[in-house]
């Protein structure tokens, strides 16, 4: 009988401190207020990003801060650099040549208040996209382009929560 008494108090205690703890924790995607959070993301203005790897990685940061196409007056500056690499782990040793390749990106970036020039905060994102090589040139080039882009969409995600996260915190 004791048995019982003593987990149905442990059972009791633990409901009780996961009620009073659940008030404590804010979801990230969350409102702060009304769509404080979603406000701030959309008056982030990204700095244009060079080369066709960064045209996808503007994009996709773009609709990633601001989907809904609103023009909302810039109060952050997101400067972000990009470097790319293409690593060709696996050779075909009959044909030399690569059957299978790497889209390596890496990108850091720092937030801005509007007029400043004191970063709010660094931060760094990378993706790793893989794909196959096959005979046709037009194959190749497309199956790149489309790691490219899996890379650029996943570094976005990437950048989003961090700067959403620290905002989040910041308010």
């Amino acid at each position: 009988m004791s048995s019982y008494s003593g987990r149905l108090r442990r059972a009791a205690l633990v409901i009780g401190l996961a009620s009073l703890l659940g008030g404590c924790i804010q979801p990230l995607y969350g409102t702060l207020g009304p769509g404080r959070l979603e406000s701030e993301l959309q008056a982030i203005k990204i700095e244009p990003i060079p080369d066709r790897f960064g045209h996808y990685l503007e994009k996709e940061l773009a609709f990633a801060f601001n989907g809904t196409g609103l023009d909302v007056a810039p109060k952050y500056r997101l400067v972000v650099k990009l470097k790319q690499r293409v690593q060709a782990p696996v050779v075909d040793t009959v044909t030399s040549r690569a059957t299978a390749a790497t889209v390596i990106g890496d990108a850091s970036f720092e937030l801005y208040s509007f007029g400043s020039s004191e970063p709010i905060m660094q931060g760094v994102a990378f993706s790793v996209a893989g794909y196959d090589r096959f005979s046709q040139r037009i194959s190749n080039v497309r199956a790149a382009r489309d790691a490219e882009i899996r890379d650029a969409k996943a570094i976005a995600e990437q950048i989003r929560t961090q700067i959403a996260a620290r905002m989040a915190s910041r308010n």
